[in-house]
């Protein structure tokens, strides 16, 4: 976990994001418009509104993404939180959620949201141990989602 390093988006990283996040998509959903959308264009989607992307690099390579996405002010999604398949099990997620935490605080959300899947057994458990709580999920904001979680800041 130690050569796992959070560092902050630029330009060149998008492909990455965009590949990294489409992959695990395809492996176990389908990609939505708004997932086309926010990959393909994360500095519309995210950044200009005032959001966050953050990457995990390890040994020179980007396997991992989180992004803090606006959705009111104040209000944050914790969304496109990805490892890459291959470097699974090094701590990647964990860094990524932390990271995605102190930078809410830092930017002083009041509200920090995730929306997933229950069949990301590892990825909620990630959650879990960071302190995230689950919620009463709305219907209609993502066809896979059936779990919402909070974290209380």
């Amino acid at each position: 976990m130690n050569n796992i390093e959070i560092i902050e988006y630029e330009p060149q990283y998008q492909s990455s994001f965009e590949l990294l996040n489409k992959a695990w998509l395809e492996t176990y959903f389908t990609i939505e418009p708004v997932d086309s959308y926010v990959l393909e264009q994360p500095e519309e989607a995210i950044l200009k509104p005032g959001g966050v992307i953050m990457l995990a690099r390890y040994n020179g390579n980007i396997i991992g993404t989180v992004a803090l996405k606006v959705m009111a002010p104040g209000e944050y999604e914790m969304t496109k939180m990805c490892v890459d398949e291959a470097y699974q099990g090094l701590g990647a997620g964990k860094k990524l959620c932390a990271a995605a935490i102190a930078r809410a605080k830092e930017i002083k959300a009041k509200r920090l949201l995730l929306y997933t899947t229950s069949i990301l057994e590892a990825a909620i458990g990630i959650y879990r141990s960071q302190g995230f709580v689950d919620i009463p999920l709305e219907p209609g904001v993502y066809q896979r989602a059936n779990v919402k979680m909070e974290y209380p800041l």
